[in-house]
Formats: structure tokens, sequence, C-alpha cells
């Protein structure tokens, strides 16, 4: 008879070893090689089963089945599904703990029971008592969520295939195990397998499946990079314990767009929906102080005005601090050498501080005008206009390049109230329609300042 192989697995990324490391020659992770077995399976019976036959189509003979698409209800939700879920789909959400992922699926549960009848909430983490707690927290009672707290695969599946649920929630996928596999539930053996088989049984009932995963201290999904690759859509919520709003982020989406976001506000009756983040973000926003810069960015096909600020100050160490909050670090370095080479300040002594209000990450070069901006208004301790906001991608010899759909951009900004808008000029030519806002074309960083700062 053949002997199981025990093996070395790493619980980041996959790579197996036949002896413990203390490091993943892979990924460079310290102590994540874990000891897993894998039975022996039989020659014989691996040819007495036969494979099934799959049949090659023309292209012309599919039908777009996946073009119906179901509304939770919540319209931030769908917006970064890409209009809802589409049948069959296999959803990831992930985020840190306490951060609404289980909140959201929930009442995304209650809108689709009301509409189209039962759905499925498998927890492997809380009982159904737990689950009845925060259900009567968000106001839900309904006779067409059913609840099912277990953690075999098997059984999941099997209770599934009874009720035949309009929609399944798996919370989490890294307490599911399968009994085939020796290893523990959360291993990658175990996360890989439960989430291939997730998959196969949501494309074969046309059920959609959502499931939630855990993260590492790093941010991103525990587990084999493989599961990010099986879902059809991966959703990431963010936020920050100490503001009240969420920001669901779209990664990867097969039936969409990605870089979407949703916006939430967290309350006590659960999550509210934000229609108008900017205002949001502006909230609070402080006029005639110096360091602060107002930016249109856009997230996806969503226009976003976000406040950039910063703190320029002497350093009293021999190395000048350099903090990014919201922003890409190493782009706000690439931004400072470009202001002391080509306009001229002198931070090579300051200390520099750099925030995006509200927690929210911006990820397009858009912002770049804004962070030039709200540093030289911050070292020189001159306030930039507060009816004004500006956006474009800054250059390694300081031009001002282009962005995509500024009248969009603009559009946003009157619904505000602003008045003027600093922007490459090869898009200020471009415009048709300024929406009643001054509109200032600048082809480098100097003439940028020379506007903004005077």
């Amino acid at each position: 008879m053949p002997k199981a192989k025990t093996f070395y697995q790493c619980q980041s990324c996959g790579y197996t070893s036949p002896k413990w490391l203390g490091k993943c020659p892979d990924c460079g992770t310290w102590n994540s090689l874990v000891e897993e077995r894998k039975e022996p399976v039989s020659r014989r019976a691996s040819l007495v089963t036969p494979a099934r036959k799959i049949e090659p189509l023309p292209l012309s003979s599919i039908t777009g089945a996946y073009a119906q698409r179901t509304s939770t209800g919540i319209k931030e939700l769908d917006r970064v599904l890409g209009g809802g879920v589409v049948k069959g789909s296999v959803v990831l959400v992930g985020g840190d703990p306490g951060i609404g992922k289980s909140t959201l699926l929930l009442q995304a549960l209650s809108g689709l029971s009301k509409q189209h009848g039962k759905v499925l909430y498998v927890s492997g983490e809380e009982s159904p008592e737990q689950i009845k707690l925060r259900a009567e927290r968000l106001s839900i009672d309904s006779d067409e969520i059913i609840l099912l707290s277990e953690t075999s695969l098997e059984s999941i599946i099997e209770t599934a295939s009874k009720v035949s649920p309009k929609v399944m929630v798996v919370d989490s996928i890294q307490t599911v195990y399968m009994e085939e596999l020796i290893s523990a539930p959360g291993s990658v053996s175990q996360v890989r397998e439960c989430a291939s088989k997730l998959m196969l049984f949501a494309k074969r009932s046309d059920i959609p499946v959502f499931l939630v995963g855990h993260v590492t201290k790093e941010g991103a999904i525990a587990g084999p990079r493989v599961l990010e690759h099986i879902v059809d859509t991966v959703l990431y919520f963010e936020g920050d314990r100490g503001h009240s709003y969420r920001i669901l982020r779209t990664v990867k989406n097969r039936f969409g767009s990605t870089n979407e976001i949703g916006v939430f506000e967290m309350s006590d009756a659960g999550l509210k929906e934000v229609e108008n983040p900017s205002e949001l973000f502006l909230l609070e926003r402080p006029f005639n102080v110096s360091g602060s810069t107002v930016v249109a960015s856009l997230e996806g096909t969503r226009p976003v005005l976000v406040e950039i600020q910063s703190l320029v100050s002497q350093t009293v160490f021999g190395m000048p601090r350099r903090t990014a909050i919201g922003v890409d670090f190493n782009r706000v370095n690439l931004l400072v050498a470009v202001l002391e080479k080509k306009a001229g300040l002198f931070l090579g002594g300051m200390d520099i501080f750099v925030n995006v209000v509200g927690g929210i990450r911006i990820v397009e070069p858009a912002a770049d005008l804004g962070i030039i901006a709200t540093i030289a208004s911050s070292q020189k301790d001159i306030p930039i206009d507060p009816r004004t906001f500006v956006f474009g991608e800054v250059g390694l010899s300081g031009e001002i390049r282009a962005v995509t759909q500024p009248e969009v951009r603009i559009r946003e900004a009157s619904k505000i109230g602003f008045k003027r808008v600093i922007m490459p000029l090869g898009n200020s030519e471009k415009i048709k329609n300024a929406f009643g806002i001054e509109v200032t074309g600048v082809k480098n960083v100097e003439t940028t300042l020379e506007i903004l700062l005077t």
C-alpha cells in the first residue's frame, strides 16, 4: 500500500518544500511553512472513473446568459458589481475584522429575499443566535433568509442543493473544510479546493455565491493567490476605524469595470449608502488655510472630489521625514524632487507630511497636481482659493500631462459650487462644456504655482 506523503507548504503563497524552512524562498514570509499530508490516489480508481467529455462549441451558438443581473437593493453594492449580481458568479469580499463585511452581505440578502425569494446564509464563525442578534439590530426579519451554521463543504453543498436559494453567502471561506483533505481549515490546500468546489457548484446551478475572505496583517486576502483567480469578482472593504464611513472597492470583475467604489456610512442601524461622497469628504474642509487643495479624482466611472492636506516644516533630525497617507509614498517623493528641481523650492531639510482627508486612497496619477500644489502652499504658507480645484498628471520634467474624462470631473465640481479649475492645457483645449466653471489650462509646474499662489 502506498504511504501518505508529508510536505511543508507556505500558507501565504503555496510554495511546497520536503522539509521545514524558517523563511519561504518564494515570497520571503517567515514561519509560514506548515506541515501537511497528502493521501495517495489509487491508480486503479483513476483509470476506472471515466472523464467527463465536453464538446467544443462555436462562439456564435453560445447565448449571452450572463447579461441578466439581479439587483441587491443596495445601489452602491450594485455599482461595484457592475450593475447587479450575475447568475452563477462567485464574488469574494475581503476586509479587516469588524469592518462590516457580514453586515453588508446580510443587508444584501435582505434586499434579495424581498424580490426573489429564498436566500442562504452559511456561517462557519457564528451561531444562528448571533446572526439573529445582528439581524434585529439591522431591523431584518424574514422567513426567506435561511441560516446554516456549518463548516463542512459537503454538508453546505448538500443543503444548498435541497434549498435551491437564489443567492448563497459563505462566511468565511477560511473556516470551510473538505473531509477528503487532511489539512486544517484555512490552509492553502483547503482554501483552494473549497473555493474550486464552490465555483463549480455556482456555475452548474446558476446560484450566485458570495465568499467572505479574511485578510492578513498586510491587508491582502489570506490564503493562496489562486483564490482571487478562481472567483469572478474581488471586492475589498476598506475603512478607518476612526471614521464612520466605509469604501467598497472592486479589484477584479469579469462582468464589469474594475476600480469602482461604493461609499457607505456605518451607523447603529447598519450600513447606509452615501450617494454623493464628494460632499462627505469636503464637509469639514477648512478655508483660507495653507497646505489644503481639492483634487478631482476618478474612481472607476465615479468622479470624487477629495481634499489633500500637507504639512511642511523644518526638520529637527538629521534625516527629514516623509509620510504619505492615502497616496503612494514613492509618488510623493518623486513629486518633491520635481518641485525642488523645476520650481526651485528648497525641501531637502523639510519634514513633509501628506494626507488624503477622510481615509480614502487615491491611486490615479491625476492627483499629482494636487500634491504639488498642497506641498508648495504649505512650504510658502500661502492659502489656495477654496473655490478652486485641480487635477492633472505631473511628469519628471515638470510638464502637466492630460488625463481622462475632464468634463466628468468638472460636472461633479459644479454641483458642489466650485468656480475655477486648474487643469492640463491638453484637456482645457478640448473642453466643450465647462458647466459655468472658469477653466485655466497649465503646461508646467512653474506656471501652476504662479497662478495658485499669487
